[in-house]
């Protein structure tokens, strides 16, 4: 039998156990709330990822910071709002301040929506800044994507979120006329009444949609309850649930920066999440709070009073629907006629559906799938945290631009009507000419897009080898003038030449060693077409023997005026002499 332990009781053989225990305790960082927090969640460990995040600093950064204020001022308004307004067509006599519509049948809802503007404190103010919020969510949003587009900030590994980003742009145009739909006015009655007509140009079940939506024949009854519910519960957990999502993969991945200095692929040069970055963030959000709240103060919005009810026996000419649903009411404006046609006992009305229906989720799918089809033709499948200068990739700031052009024509042709009342113009030359641009302006913008950015291209490679234009003039003794160019810095001449740039793709055999045609050729044939259309004009960035010659060339006074050839696709080289020669 052993005796080892015979003279030590249990409790002295765990003595030491509980002092060691007692020290990690004593040595927990946390103390108070925070740290009982901590003993039972365990949330110190990530709220310590989340703090020490470091994030870039640069303006363009604040847009997306923008959508999300924005998103958040219109939850607290609308919670706000919940309070008084009642969602129901019934109808009811108006008894209320607004003395004009007082003894007139109106819905539920649009009495509501009436009290909340003149009887209910604050209520009217609440109202304009839940609505201008809700454009500025919507108009962020758009910005925020231009900004990621033209940067190439969607590429591997951000394409899930630029696909989330997509998603949450096409429900917040869908929120928003949810949201200006509820009042039951004229002209939100009117857009309603818009909406089923686009249901019903829907093949073959068009009708039954509209049933379905409508709980029978337009307007009845069932309508505001269910946007209602959609507005108020289904899309803002859509949208809170993909926003939680998106702002997760930024934590998650290495937020992207511009290039510079010190700046790479593997690093994030910037200020922490605590204290720096919060404390901006927060005075940020207050800002665009305070911005929006003035805007609403000042500037009125929706004035349902004045439309008076929904009615759906007056013609309202020259109603329009809220600014981001204006690309799509211009393309209802523009298709032609023709489109509609009566085939097989079913007429087929593609004049409205391709503009109201089909125009939506197909632009936003081509956006969403854009990451994937530009790694596809690049062939490249490499992790990008440092962002582009839209100049250094031509191609692509061309496209984006021709997509702005397309939306922006939508967009103005959506107001052709008013535009000929008040420019005293025929509404069918409007509508013509907005036809015709939209097949030659965005191909255009392409083009001139494209020739801007090589051409900035070509001035930063100038500027690379010979230096900075200083604007001095300098005179020689035999007459001769030249301007002095002074040298970059290498910081400066960093940005202008750390980018790539890729040479387009070449077939490889098409064949096999029996001549067989491999499976693939075909693919590859179409994306070393694609790659050329977008690697085909290209600048490369100067290399380091071609800056070393530069300055040899300089330091040893060599004067020419012939034009030396630059390889690559470069532009001819300028005359230049040395700085230092204004000593």
């Amino acid at each position: 039998m052993s005796t080892i332990n015979a003279d030590r009781p249990a409790d002295a053989l765990r003595a030491g156990d509980r002092q060691a225990d007692q020290e990690r305790a004593e040595s927990k960082p946390l103390g108070g709330i925070a740290g009982w927090l901590d003993d039972r969640t365990g949330a110190a460990k990530g709220m310590s990822f989340v703090l020490k995040k470091v994030f870039p600093d640069h303006w363009s950064f604040m847009l997306g910071e923008i959508a999300m204020y924005s998103m958040i001022i219109c939850l607290l308004t609308g919670a706000f709002l919940t309070f008084w307004f009642v969602p129901s067509a019934s109808p009811v006599v108006y008894d209320g301040s607004y003395i004009p519509l007082q003894g007139v049948t109106v819905s539920d809802a649009y009495r509501s929506t009436l009290d909340i503007s003149f009887d209910i404190r604050g209520g009217l103010l609440i109202r304009q800044i839940h609505h201008w919020a809700a454009l500025v969510f919507c108009v962020a949003i758009l910005v925020h994507m231009g900004r990621v587009f033209f940067t190439g900030a969607f590429r591997k590994p951000r394409e899930i979120n630029w696909v989330i980003g997509s998603i949450l742009s096409m429900l917040a145009i869908v929120e928003g006329f949810a949201g200006y739909s509820l009042p039951d006015d004229l002209l939100s009655g009117t857009g309603l009444r818009a909406a089923e007509g686009f249901m019903r140009s829907i093949p073959i079940i068009g009708s039954y949609v509209s049933y379905f939506v409508f709980g029978g024949a337009f307007p009845g009854e069932a309508i505001i309850p269910r946007l209602y519910a959609v507005h108020v519960l289904l899309l803002p957990a859509i949208l809170v649930g993909l926003f939680t999502a998106h702002i997760l993969l930024v934590f998650l991945h290495k937020h992207t920066q511009y290039p510079g200095p010190g700046k790479t692929n593997n690093n994030v040069v910037g200020f922490p999440m605590m204290p720096v970055y919060i404390a901006k963030a927060g005075g940020f959000f207050f800002i665009v709070f305070g911005v929006i709240a003035l805007i609403s103060a000042l500037v009125t919005i929706n004035p349902i009073w004045g439309y008076g009810p929904y009615d759906p026996s007056p013609v309202t000419a020259g109603s329009q629907p809220d600014w981001y649903m204006g690309f799509a009411d211009g393309a209802l404006r523009l298709l032609p006629g023709f489109l509609e046609f009566t085939a097989f006992g079913y007429t087929f009305s593609f004049n409205v559906m391709i503009g109201a229906i089909l125009l939506i989720p197909i632009m936003y799918t081509l956006i969403g799938v854009y990451p994937f089809f530009e790694a596809w033709v690049t062939g490249d499948k490499r992790e990008h945290h440092l962002l582009d200068r839209p100049r250094n990739n031509p191609t692509r700031t061309g496209i984006g631009v021709a997509a702005m052009t397309f939306y922006i024509v939508l967009f103005f042709a959506s107001g052709n009507d008013l535009m000929a009342i008040k420019l005293h113009l025929s509404i069918n030359d409007l509508t013509r000419l907005f036809q015709l641009l939209i097949f030659v302006g965005p191909p255009l913008a392409f083009w001139i897009t494209k020739r801007i950015c090589l051409s900035l291209q070509r001035a930063d490679r100038q500027k690379v080898l010979h230096g900075r234009e200083t604007g001095v003039i300098w005179r020689y003794p035999d007459g001769r003038f030249e301007e002095i160019h002074a040298p970059l810095t290498p910081q400066e001449r960093w940005v202008l030449v750390q980018h790539e740039s890729p040479e387009p793709l070449v077939i490889t055999a098409e064949t096999d060693a029996n001549g067989v045609e491999s499976p693939i050729a075909r693919k590859e044939r179409l994306r070393a077409k694609l790659s050329h259309f977008y690697f085909k004009d290209r600048v490369a960035p100067p290399t380091p023997s071609e800056l070393e010659a530069a300055h040899h060339h300089g330091d040893h006074g060599v004067e020419t005026h012939e034009p030396e050839a630059i390889e690559a696709g470069g532009a001819p080289a300028r005359e230049t002499i040395k700085a230092d020669r204004q000593n």
